[in-house]
C-alpha cells in the first residue's frame, strides 16, 4: 500500500548511519522550494533575514515552569534551555502553506504525526498510531491510535483529527504543498474512522513504500482549524501574525515568542504524549531557541564562544579548520556523518515554449547542452574546489548515501571537454578563433545561471561551473540572489538556468513522487506538466508507477535503475557532487542521535538534552 518578477533569461540507504567524532589535522580533509504561490512547492531554502531580539514584533506567552527534575532515572538531565539556529526565518507555521526548512522545523516541533521515520536507521517507528495492520495486499491499513492524548490546549486528540488533517491535504481550496505526499496512484488516500481512536487508510493502488509515507503529514486541530477551512481560508491560517497562544499541536514543544527576523523561542509542552525510556516525561529540555542567523560567520562565533548551541544544518567545508581547533580544545565537538544524501544540482527551464522569440531557444532547452555540460565540469575539481575535497563525484539523482537505491552500475560521465564541444557543434554552437562558441547568428552561446545568494557552497559551484564551461566557449552570467528572488524566478519560469537543492524528503523514491512525476510539484525543470512534455518523461511516469505499486524489493530496484538511466540520458538535473557532512554541538549538549539529514542534531527534539 502507500508509503508514504524578474527575468532571468541571458542578455544577447537504508542502514544506519554513524557519526564518528572527528579527529583529523587543523585543515579540510582531502578527499554535501521554496514556497508556491498558485501552488506552493518547497525544499529546503535560507533567506536573508539578521537582527537581535527587541521587544517591537515579538509576541509571547508566559513560558511554563519546568516541570522537570534535575534528572531522569536513566541519568539523563532534564531541564534547562538550548539555543539553536537557522539562516532563515519561517514563511508561515502552517505547514501547509509553506515548506521551507525553518517552517519545517517549527512544525516538526510543534506537531505529532501518526508514524515517525528515524532518520538514523530509517526504520518507521510508532507515535501517535501506536499500531497498525495491513490486508488487501497492503491497500487497507488500520492504524490504532494512542488513547489519552490531548493537544497543547488540553483538548482530546481523536480520530476525527486524523480525518480532518487528511481532508486539509486534498482540498483543492487549501492548495497545500502536501497533496501529492499522501496520493497514490494519483488518487488521494481514502481515510474513514470505526471509532474514535481508530482509523483505516485505503489506496487506489498498492504502495510499496508503506506507511512511512505519514511520516511527513502533520496532525492538526481541528478544533481550531476547522473555522478556516470551511471559510476557504486555511491556506493563511497560522501566518506569522498569528497569537502564539492560537497555534496548539500534539509536539513536544509549543511556540512562546516569535521576533521577525530574530528568533523563535518554544517551550516544553507539559501535554506531551511521549515517554522517556525509564517513563518519565518529555521532552527533556525546557526551553528551545531558534535563533535566525543568516550570517554563516556569526553563527560559527556564536557557537565557538558558546552563545549556540547547535546549528540545524552542516557546516560549511570553509568553517571546518575553525572548528576543528575548538573542538582539541574542548569547546565543542564535532561529528562526521559521511556523504550527504543529497546534492545540489542545475536544472535549465525546459518549460515548453519559455522562451519564445528568444533566438537561443533552439539549443538552449537541448538534451545535447545539458549532456555537454554533463562532460565539460571536472568533477574532481569541483569536489576540491567547493568541497575542500570532503565529497565524492555524484552522477544522478541517488549519492552513495542510499544504500538501497543507489545504482552502481550507472554510467560514471568522463571529463571529456573535446566530446562536449562536439556535441555543441551538433545544435549549431561553433566556435572561430577566438575559443567562443557562437549560434547560427554569430552571437555568443551564452545563459544566465542563478542561484542563491549568501551559501558559499552554492555561490563557489557556480563559479567552477562557470569557469569550466568557459573552457569549451560557452559564456555563462552568475547571478545570486536572495532565495525570494529565486524562488520567484523558478515558479514564473522566467529563467534560464538554477542552481539549487531539491532535497529529498526520504530516502525510497516511491515517497518522491512530486520530484519523479511529470505532474508533480518538486518537478523542478517543468512545474506541474498537465501531460508529460517529453516521451521520456512519459516512460518515468510509466516506470515510477510500476515502481510504487510492486510489493518486489528487487522489481523495485531494477524499474528504479532503469528510471535513472533515463535520467542520467537526458540530464534534466545535472549533478557534480554530494559532500561529506560534519556537525558541530557544545560540548554540553547530550543524548544526541545524530543522522546526516536535516536537520542533523535535531530530528529527535524530544530527547535531545543539556548538561546544566
Amino acid at each position: 500500500m502507500f508509503a508514504k518578477n524578474k527575468n532571468l533569461h541571458a542578455n544577447p540507504k537504508l542502514g544506519r548511519s554513524t557519526a564518528h567524532a572527528f579527529d583529523r589535522a587543523v585543515s579540510w580533509p582531502l578527499g554535501q522550494i521554496v514556497t508556491r504561490q498558485t501552488r506552493r512547492l518547497a525544499a529546503s531554502v535560507a533567506f536573508v533575514v539578521a537582527g537581535v531580539l527587541a521587544g517591537a514584533g515579538c509576541r509571547s506567552n508566559t513560558p511554563p515552569k519546568s516541570a522537570t527534575a534535575a534528572a531522569s532515572k536513566s541519568g539523563v538531565p532534564r531541564g534547562g534551555d538550548l539555543i539553536a539556529s537557522v539562516r532563515s526565518e519561517p514563511r508561515s507555521f502552517n505547514r501547509h502553506a509553506a515548506s521551507d526548512s525553518t517552517t519545517e522545523l517549527i512544525s516538526n516541533l510543534t506537531q505529532g504525526k501518526l508514524v515517525h521515520v528515524n532518520q538514523a536507521t530509517q526504520a518507521v517507528e510508532p507515535s501517535l498510531a501506536e499500531s497498525w495492520t495491513s490486508e488487501d495486499a497492503g491497500r487497507r491499513v488500520t492504524m490504532h491510535l494512542r488513547r489519552d492524548v490531548v493537544f497543547s490546549d488540553g483538548h482530546p486528540f481523536t480520530a476525527d483529527d486524523v480525518l480532518f488533517s487528511f481532508e486539509v491535504a486534498n482540498d483543492e481550496k487549501t492548495q497545500s504543498i502536501l497533496a501529492d505526499a499522501v496520493r497514490t496512484g494519483g488518487k488521494p488516500l481514502q481515510v474513514a474512522a470505526t471509532d474514535p481512536h481508530t482509523v483505516v487508510i485505503t489506496s487506489a493502488a498498492p504502495f510499496a513504500p508503506g506507511v512511512r509515507v505519514l511520516e511527513i503529514l502533520p496532525i492538526l486541530p481541528r478544533h481550531r482549524l476547522e473555522a478556516a477551512f470551511k471559510a476557504g481560508t486555511f491556506a493563511k491560517a497560522w501566518g506569522l501574525d498569528t497569537p502564539m497562544s492560537d497555534i496548539v499541536g500534539l509536539g513536544p514543544f509549543v511556540l512562546s515568542q516569535y521576533a521577525a527576523g530574530q528568533r523563535v523561542v518554544l517551550t516544553r509542552n507539559p501535554k506531551y504524549f511521549a515517554k522517556a525510556p525509564d517513563g518519565g516525561a518529555l521532552p527533556y529540555l525546557d526551553r528551545l531557541t531558534i535563533e535566525i542567523l543568516p550570517d554563516q560567520s556569526a553563527e560559527l562565533l556564536r557557537l565557538q564562544s558558546g552563545q549556540l548551541d547547535m546549528m540545524t544544518s552542516e557546516i560549511s567545508p570553509e568553517s571546518y579548520a575553525s572548528l576543528k581547533r575548538s573542538a582539541d580544545g574542548g569547546k565543542i565537538t564535532l561529528l562526521d556523518l559521511g556523504v550527504s544524501r543529497n546534492a545540489e544540482g542545475l536544472f535549465f527551464n525546459l518549460k515548453p515554449g519559455a522562451f519564445g522569440a528568444d533566438p537561443r531557444a533552439p539549443w538552449l532547452q537541448r538534451d545535447e547542452l545539458r549532456q555537454a555540460i554533463n562532460m565539460a565540469v571536472d568533477r574532481k575539481v569541483f569536489v576540491d574546489t567547493v568541497f575542500f575535497g570532503a565529497g565524492v563525484p555524484v552522477y544522478g539523482p541517488e549519492t552513495p548515501a542510499n544504500k538501497v537505491w543507489y545504482w552502481e552500475g550507472l554510467p560514471h560521465t568522463p571529463y571529456d571537454p573535446a566530446a562536449a564541444r562536439q556535441l555543441l557543434a551538433s545544435i549549431g554552437l561553433t566556435s572561430g578563433a577566438d575559443g567562443v562558441l557562437k549560434d547560427a547568428r554569430n552571437q555568443p552561446a551564452r545563459f544566465t545561471l542563478v542561484t542563491q545568494k549568501g551559501r558559499p557552497s552554492m555561490e563557489r559551484s557556480v563559479a567552477v561551473i562557470r569557469d569550466e564551461l568557459k573552457k569549451i566557449g560557452l559564456t555563462v552570467d552568475v547571478v545570486a540572489l536572495d532565495s525570494r528572488a529565486v524562488i520567484q524566478a523558478f515558479l514564473t519560469a522566467k529563467y534560464d538556468a538554477i542552481y539549487f537543492n531539491a532535497d529529498k524528503t526520504d530516502l525510497d523514491p516511491g515517497t518522491n513522487q512530486d520530484f519523479w512525476f511529470s505532474s508533480g510539484l518538486a518537478h523542478m525543470w517543468n512545474l506541474e506538466e498537465k501531460t508529460p512534455a517529453t516521451d521520456w518523461e512519459r516512460r518515468i511516469d510509466e516506470l515510477m508507477t510500476k515502481q510504487i505499486a510492486s510489493p518486489d524489493l528487487a522489481e523495485r530496484r531494477q524499474l528504479y535503475n532503469e528510471v535513472q538511466k533515463i535520467f542520467y540520458d537526458h540530464q534534466p538535473m545535472i549533478y557534480f557532487a554530494a559532500p561529506r557532512i560534519f556537525v558541530a554541538h557544545a560540548t554540553r549538549v547530550t543524548n544526541l542521535t545524530p543522522a546526516e539529514y536535516r536537520p542533523q542534531l535535531l530530528w529527535r527534539p524530544d530527547t535531545v538534552a543539556v548538561i546544566r
